[in-house]
């Protein structure tokens, strides 16, 4: 698919962007680095950014519907779903992708060719 920009507009839109992502970041950097210490609701907001970050990568995953056929994936959804529970329970990572990873295969292999 063609566009109307040329190459110029798109390489100063990319150098734009990254240099406003660096700003962006080195902002962060200079400003913690002028603090004493980090104000407690600043630190309380901060510590919810991982697992928010995690959450906005793999939902998506999760939400796929999958192609021609308008369904959700429900491999995936249900090895989400493992893999959280054993993330709740054990608390460790490696059970975690282990159980999610089985999880998926076993249902994409086993469960739903045999629907």
């Amino acid at each position: 698919m063609a566009t109307s920009y040329t190459d110029p507009t798109i390489w100063g839109v990319i150098v734009v962007i990254g240099v406003l992502t660096y700003a962006i970041r080195l902002s962060f950097i200079a400003l913690f680095g002028r603090l004493d210490e980090i104000p407690t609701g600043l630190e309380r907001a901060l510590r919810y950014v991982p697992a928010a970050v995690l959450a906005a990568l793999v939902l998506p995953a999760f939400v796929t519907v999958h192609p021609g056929s308008g369904d959700l994936a429900l491999d995936k959804l249900l090895a989400g779903g493992a893999a959280g529970a054993v993330a709740w329970r054990t608390e460790n990572v490696f059970a975690t992708m282990a159980a999610g990873m089985g999880a998926l295969w076993i249902v994409r292999f086993l469960v739903l060719p045999a629907l």
